[in-house]
């Protein structure tokens, strides 16, 4: 009689990357990362897609991190095509930790403009790190078109990623401050004081273009 087939530790793992404990799902992406296999790659990134738990999904990025990019890197462009925000997501956050700049042909306009601010984020950070030289002038463009995006966390977010691009984004400021819209314009202001001063305030900015917003123009000057 043929023995019970034992359960080896990799089917354990790939199975505990999936328990309902999430100190379990960090303790197996932790071991998956501590003793990378390629045949892991499939169930960290699918589990990437899909875990609710940031310090979990910080760990399976890690996890891939410590994989060959010839293995990695294909699959996470494959799931940049995904229709799970989520997975879209991580796996452009993923990307810009391995840092290879083969990637940049697929951080898209369509990612850069993602209607999921998170995405979007996502891949305002990937861009940055893996953009050449040549093609930093025309991601400001891209990015400075989304001035007045999103709640504050987002300006931020788009603020950031323009001031790493550094004096390249001067005349993009300069468009944004002579826009029509003053949410533009604010937006354009505080990045502005971001790239002179990374340690100014930032909510100022945004601050006056909620109050002209709310009186109007002409009477914002009258209260000045």
């Amino acid at each position: 009689m043929n023995p019970t087939p034992r359960t080896t530790p990799d089917t354990r793992l790939l199975e505990a990357l999936s328990a309902e404990n999430s100190s379990t799902r960090l303790k197996a992406a932790m071991t998956a990362g501590s003793y990378p296999d390629p045949g892991y790659v499939e169930a960290l990134v699918e589990r990437c897609g899909i875990e609710p738990d940031f310090f979990v999904r910080d760990m399976l990025t890690w996890a891939l991190t410590r994989l060959s990019p010839e293995i990695t890197v294909p699959r996470l462009r494959a799931e940049l095509r995904s229709g799970h925000a989520q997975a879209r997501s991580q796996a452009l956050h993923t990307l810009s930790k391995i840092g290879d700049r083969t990637v940049w042909p697929a951080i898209t306009r369509t990612l850069l403009r993602d209607a999921d601010d998170s995405v979007a984020q996502s891949a305002w950070r990937a861009a940055v790190v893996l953009v050449p030289d040549d093609g930093r002038k025309g991601l400001a463009v891209e990015l400075a078109a989304q001035f007045g995006r999103g709640d504050r966390q987002v300006k931020l977010s788009l603020s950031r990623a323009l001031v790493a691009l550094g004096d390249v984004i001067e005349p993009m400021l300069k468009a944004g401050l002579a826009h029509g819209d003053p949410v533009v314009r604010a937006h354009a202001r505080a990045t502005e004081r971001l790239l002179r001063d990374p340690e100014a305030g930032y909510d100022l900015g945004l601050d006056e273009a909620k109050r002209i917003a709310a009186l109007g123009p002409e009477r914002s000057e009258d209260s000045a």
